[in-house]
């Protein structure tokens, strides 16, 4: 009784001391559930963990821990305080003691990565737990831990940020329960167990993100990684730290909100400017105030920034004198009506002693002032479709969608301050926005900006030059930088990820030939923010493009004439808020599709496997009908690039009296022929319908300044080619 006491009060100082020290703080709702049979699976961020589960759980688990913990003297100590049991994770009897403890009734506590994080994200799940509370119909409740990898108790390596004293979060999340999976062999239901806990496990990490705006995440990643964290770096070859982001953030913001009094809170002003350092700060500076940057497409002629303008209301547009300059854009911005440009050199003139005295004595060291209190809701940006489909469509993100997207793609791959990312995709692109630079801002990942994709000597030599570790592009960019680069450019690179244009198997394989780097290849569009789906090292399959992000839902169609998929619907916290569109400007109209309201139609064909990995058939709009028969003109690309793959082709249709419509391949092979194809279709099992009835030489194909091929122009060109 007294060994009871002594035991209880050295709990309740535990428990005080950690409130105290580490703010510990309990979310969620404490479950009101049978503990029998009760598996509870948290992350292992460091050796605080267990300890902290012990004292803030509302019971008292038995908790799993390897043979090795329990000879350190010190975690025998701490151990004493809990029911434990020791296991050898090696030995196959290991987990029939775990599950012989379920089955007697105590609840159980286990870390399913079996060891602590050293990249800060997820680690390899084992399939042991799965398998265990698949086999014992446990219900398992998972509890996210966030703050300890910050401790000095964590074993993150590198850059990851260190504090004495982090403040902790447990968020205890619903439960659920994972069914046995169906499989022939014991062997495939473990690893399909094992898979359904890794998704749990990710599922996890993203539920339990705070709901915020994009300025109060900057605000949290600047006292998380220090401001002197050196964070971006663009063609100026100056490091700006988060300390220099929050200038910048503040005072252009300030000028510009002081030029603009009749852009009130909710108004939109468009920013013409290219991958700098002041572009991301204006992002977050205007967000923050309330007003939404509009990221107008430069290379989009000046009939398309004005369609812009008009669908989005914009009467205020900031640029830059020199980036006009070397742009070449003085004459597209002169055709431009009603459009008042503000440009940010005259801006920096006009900073006075009082701006100077605001900032520094005031504002930087209380940024969260700064922000005009909005709802997560709100809308942050606004970027445009290419307009491919006539006039181009005004897609409105909120905070919710930007800071979910980048959530998700944090669960599912471990980037992290020691990594440095290369992004020269375009910022008014949603891939070059979200992924390649709000995400490593957000993270404290060094970043590299550069101004085009399109330099595909030059930014080879900047990774080696820079040792970047992460790369970010299209098909069409990774083709001509893998064709330029040194085999010794990407020396660094441990991710190199795809997205915005189908990868092409040539591509994959100069990539994994000469620099033995294996391609990420994801899926997206700017509606979601951008990211769906990718390939992962965790959950890798080639020919598709990876596995649904946590927290969506998906619906697949019928279409009429298309035997395999179905049309792609998608609902999630990345969706988008709606459309503002060239008829009726001004006016969101929000995502809904035939799957109901709140979804949002993709326009593509997929098909989804049993282990969740997706494979893009094609878009709804990329098939012909060839006598009668739906013909893929994607698969058409991938036959030409199976027969010439050391250039690029790309697929249109035009109308034919006889068979509906006629297949045209624009190629910049000048040995391409229709024998050549028709010989490598029999070899691969293509159709002859696939066989295109003509071939068109092209110097190079046309493209997107997003990087994709501008099929639009390519369509034009194939209904003007003689039949």
């Amino acid at each position: 009784m007294a060994y009871q006491k002594i035991h209880s009060l050295i709990r309740f100082f535990l428990r005080l001391l950690a409130k105290i020290l580490f703010r510990v703080r309990v979310e969620g709702n404490t479950p009101l559930i049978d503990t029998s049979r009760l598996l509870i699976v948290a992350n292992h961020e460091s050796f605080l963990d267990g300890l902290l589960l012990g004292l803030f759980l509302p019971f008292n688990p038995v908790f799993i821990v390897h043979t090795s913990v329990e000879r350190s003297w010190f975690f025998r100590r701490i151990l004493s305080l809990v029911d434990y049991l020791a296991v050898d994770t090696t030995s196959p009897m290991a987990m029939k003691k775990v599950i012989r403890l379920l089955e007697s009734g105590k609840p159980v506590m286990i870390f399913p990565e079996g060891r602590i994080t050293i990249t800060g994200s997820l680690m390899k799940v084992y399939e042991g737990p799965a398998f265990v509370a698949a086999k014992t119909g446990a219900t398992v409740l998972p509890v996210r831990l966030d703050g300890t990898a910050r401790s000095y108790f964590a074993r993150v390596s590198g850059k990851a940020p260190h504090t004495l004293l982090p403040k902790i979060t447990l968020t205890i999340l619903p439960s659920t329960r994972i069914p046995m999976p169906e499989a022939p062999t014991a062997k495939q239901r473990r690893r399909k167990a094992g898979e359904a806990m890794r998704r749990l496990m990710q599922e996890m990490l993203f539920s339990s993100r705070p709901q915020q705006t994009l300025f109060s995440a900057l605000c949290d990643a600047v006292e998380i990684h220090g401001r002197s964290h050196h964070l971006i770096e663009d063609i100026k070859q100056v490091e700006y730290s988060y300390q220099d982001l929050l200038k910048m953030t503040l005072m252009l913001t300030r000028l510009i909100e002081r030029a603009t009094p009749e852009v009130t809170p909710g108004g939109r002003i468009g920013l013409l400017l290219p991958n700098l350092a002041p572009t991301l700060a204006l992002i977050f500076g205007l967000s923050a105030r309330h007003r939404i940057p509009a990221m107008l497409n430069y290379t989009a002629g000046s009939d398309g920034m004005q369609a812009a303008c008009t669908t989005a209301l914009i009467t205020t547009l900031i640029t830059s004198r020199a980036f006009v300059e070397q742009a070449k854009l003085a004459d597209k911005l002169a055709a431009l009506r009603n459009i008042r440009l503000l440009y940010l050199e005259d801006l920096r003139t006009t900073i006075t002693l009082t701006d100077k005295l605001w900032l520094m004595g005031y504002a930087l060291w209380f940024p969260r002032t700064f922000e005009i209190p909005v709802s997560p809701e709100e809308a942050a940006v606004v970027l445009f479709t290419s307009g491919s489909e006539g006039k181009p469509k005004g897609v409105v993100l909120p905070h919710r969608a930007l800071l979910a997207n980048i959530a998700q793609i944090r669960s599912v791959i471990d980037f992290s301050p020691d990594d440095k990312i290369l992004n020269a995709l375009p910022i008014f692109h949603s891939f070059g926005l979200t992924a390649g630079s709000l995400l490593p801002v957000l993270n404290g990942t060094s970043l590299f900006l550069y101004p085009s994709p399109l330099h595909y000597r030059i930014i080879p030599e900047l990774a080696y030059d820079r040792a970047c570790t992460v790369l970010f592009g299209t098909n069409t960019f990774l083709a001509n930088y893998g064709k330029f680069a040194h085999p010794y450019d990407f020396f660094r690179l441990r991710y190199v990820i795809a997205g915005a244009e189908k990868l092409s198997e040539p591509v994959r394989a100069l990539w994994f030939e000469k620099f033995g780097l294996r391609i990420f290849e994801g899926y997206g569009t700017t509606e979601t923010a951008p990211v769906l789906s990718a390939n992962t090292p965790m959950a890798y399959c080639t020919g598709t493009v990876g596995q649904f992000l946590p927290g969506i839902d998906y619906h697949l169609e019928a279409v009429p004439g298309i035997e395999r998929g179905g049309l792609l619907h998608v609902r999630g916290p990345n969706v988008m808020a709606g459309y503002l569109k060239f008829e009726q400007p001004g006016l969101l109209q929000p995502p809904r599709s035939s799957a109901g309201e709140g979804w949002y139609e993709t326009g593509d064909i997929v098909e989804v496997d049993g282990d969740g990995f997706i494979r893009i058939v094609g878009r709804v709009k990329r098939f012909a009908k060839v006598a009668g028969e739906m013909i893929s003109l994607e698969s058409v690309e991938k036959l030409a690039n199976a027969a010439s793959p050391d250039k690029l082709h790309a697929a249109s249709s035009q109308p034919d009296p006889s068979k509906g419509e006629a297949l045209i391949l624009f190629s910049t092979d000048p040995l391409l022929t229709r024998e050549t194809l028709l010989i490598k279709a029999r070899e691969q099992g293509y159709p002859e319908l696939a066989i295109p009835r003509k071939i068109v030489l092209l110097d190079a194909l046309p493209l997107l300044g997003t990087g994709k091929i501008d099929y639009v122009t390519l369509k034009r060109l194939a209904e003007g080619a003689h039949p």
